[in-house]
């Protein structure tokens, strides 16, 4: 198999590496020469045998909706396109219809993994016509993490039921971060009596319920910065958990939890703190996002 992928950003190339390591072929595109394989995307699409498939991995909004109408005109009717990237679920059916003005078919995937995912593999959540999703399933197959396909991968639904379920996602992802930190915070607090927080998180790492992959990311940074000296308590949100508050609201769903992650985020841009550094580290440490140095 040969696909294209444009986007070979901290996502986009170790994707490339992935799938190149599992025997497909990949040319990629990218803004950035120095990482590209081909010089645009009319190069790219004369690169790859008909029927073409092309994975988009570039950030969401008006970045996306120019590679998508952009791809529309150099691709051909029989092709599929594949976005990536973290969406707006609402967006999807839009580029379906952009592309499928010129006979090319579309599916959404959300991808989660971060910078990890080269060697880890990534979650898959897509969304399509099961003809699409099963054409391009090896490409599915190779990103996945090993095991048995259903604990990485899904065919969520129809077009944007892959971006959905990655904004559901993200919105628990939040929520589940910003409980790290605030336990970080409590017990950094008490000092006269812990006195080995770092410690008492990688105890936890074996036997206890609250074991997971984001407090051993939580503990590998904490072994990089013991008191996250270096980093300012100020931290983004990307937009997912902000859509998560949106269609809760639109579905009447409480989502309390969620919801007070996203305004303790909004906090964080007040005054520095010892909770919300600890959020910014963990999105170093699984995505690798920008962090305000101290």
């Amino acid at each position: 198999m040969h696909i294209g992928l444009v986007g070979l950003g901290r996502m986009g190339n170790n994707m490339r590496i992935r799938l190149r390591a599992a025997g497909i072929e990949v040319t990629g595109y990218d803004p950035n020469q120095e990482v590209s394989d081909v010089p645009d995307l009319g190069a790219l699409a004369a690169a790859l045998p008909g029927p073409r498939i092309v994975w988009v991995m570039v950030p969401s909004g008006p970045i996306t909706t120019g590679v998508i109408t952009d791809l529309a005109a150099a691709l051909s009717e029989g092709d599929l396109v594949i976005e990536g990237g973290n969406s707006r679920f609402t967006e999807d059916a839009k580029h379906a219809a952009l592309l499928a003005e010129h006979g090319i078919r579309y599916v959404d995937c959300g991808v989660s993994g971060g910078v990890w995912g080269a060697v880890n593999g990534y979650g898959l959540m897509a969304g399509g016509d099961a003809a699409d999703i099963e054409r391009a399933m090896p490409i599915f197959d190779a990103l996945r993490p090993e095991g048995p396909r259903e604990e990485g991968f899904v065919h969520a639904g129809a077009i944007g039921a892959g971006h959905y379920a990655k904004m559901v996602h993200n919105g628990i992802e939040y929520a589940l971060m910003q409980a790290w930190a605030e336990g970080y915070e409590l017990l950094e607090a008490k000092d006269e009596l812990i006195h080995d927080v770092p410690g008492v998180f990688k105890a936890w790492q074996r036997g206890t319920v609250v074991r997971s992959w984001l407090l051993e990311l939580l503990v590998k940074a904490l072994e990089e910065d013991p008191e996250f000296r270096d980093i300012e308590g100020y931290v983004e949100d990307s937009g997912e958990g902000r859509w998560t508050v949106e269609e809760a609201l639109n579905n009447a769903v409480p989502v309390p939890t969620i919801s007070a992650s996203i305004f303790a985020r909004f906090v964080s841009r007040q005054e520095d703190s010892p909770s919300m550094k600890a959020v910014a580290a963990l999105r170093k440490q699984f995505g690798g996002h920008a962090v305000r140095k101290a």
